[in-house]
């Protein structure tokens, strides 16, 4: 099997592709990518003004539009504004282990950010989707565990990174659980989990507590990650590859720090069904926002534009 590069992207010429967080890190060079093969990407970024700057640096139809994953009512308003078809949505942008804070909806902020809302943003724009839902999770997952009882790390004292791996694993569980809905409603989407490996991205940023473990940190992942556009192959391998539903796209080097893109295993707690379906139903509750297994069935697959 020949190694895949972004020159193995195909092209992409009629398909529209939204991205979040496509402003900078492998979000951005997904993008990049994906515009230069023709496709018209959407960056749904937070922070307008760093959005068309990098969209600027992107050859071929790129628009922005602004999302903000730690606030329900400016996704609502996104996906009510996004009225055309959509062929594959990347669920991309996501915070890591910053102090605690809260989303605008009260969530801790990790949580919220990179599970609940691409919930919220997948399920509300799922009727307009015509191929797959790539969703970016972390190795870090393998450490998570889902706290029902504490999901907005308010009974315990915060740790970021435990936190952090939570939402990674809310991640893969959202992606099984979303295939499984997808099977039965008998829709053709896929639901594709991929991870980046150890990359250099902004996520790894000084937030002002110990200087120290923060440089040692950065100079581990400077010699052992690989760059931005390496990071992103399992993304776009994730986006266009001939895979089945609820694969998991990762690096094939050592420890799924680097290498070629891969299917790649996941932990025993990503692959709990039942642990699955019960993050389903209360992240509908927290959200508001729920299956569209209605529309699903009436209109199981849009027409190509």
């Amino acid at each position: 099997m020949e190694t895949f590069t972004a020159s193995g992207v195909p092209a992409m010429t009629g398909q529209t592709i939204v991205i979040t967080g496509a402003n900078s890190g492998i979000g951005r060079v997904t993008a990049r990518v994906l515009a230069a093969a023709g496709a018209r990407v959407v960056l749904a970024v937070r922070d307008l003004e760093k959005g068309r700057a990098a969209a600027a640096e992107m050859a071929g139809r790129v628009e922005v539009r602004q999302l903000d994953l730690a606030d329900l009512s400016t996704i609502r308003r996104f996906a009510t504004e996004f009225s055309e078809p959509i062929d594959i949505l990347v669920n991309n942008a996501g915070v890591m282990t910053p102090p605690f804070s809260r989303t605008a909806d009260g969530f801790e902020m990790q949580f919220g950010t990179n599970h609940l809302g691409h919930f919220a943003l997948t399920n509300l724009l799922l009727p307009r989707i015509r191929q797959r839902v790539v969703t970016v999770s972390s190795n870090g997952h393998r450490m998570g565990t889902i706290d029902f009882d504490d999901l907005g790390s308010e009974c315990k004292p915060y740790r970021a990174m435990r936190a952090y791996a939570q939402s990674k694993l809310a991640n893969l569980l959202f992606t099984a659980e979303l295939q499984r809905r997808l099977t039965d409603a008998g829709s053709p989407v896929l639901a594709i989990a991929a991870h980046p490996g150890m990359a250099t991205t902004n996520l790894l940023r000084f937030d002002g507590r110990g200087r120290m473990r923060y440089l040692v940190q950065k100079a581990v992942t400077e010699r052992l990650a690989q760059s931005e556009e390496d990071g992103a192959l399992p993304t776009l391998y994730a986006a266009v590859a001939d895979i089945p539903g609820n694969s998991y796209v990762g690096p094939s080097g050592f420890l799924q720090r680097s290498g070629a893109p891969k299917l790649v295993n996941r932990s025993a707690r990503a692959l709990d069904t039942d642990t699955a379906r019960r993050l389903w139903e209360v992240s509908e509750e927290l959200t508001g926002v729920t299956f569209p297994s209605a529309h699903l069935a009436s209109n199981p697959a849009l027409p190509q534009q």
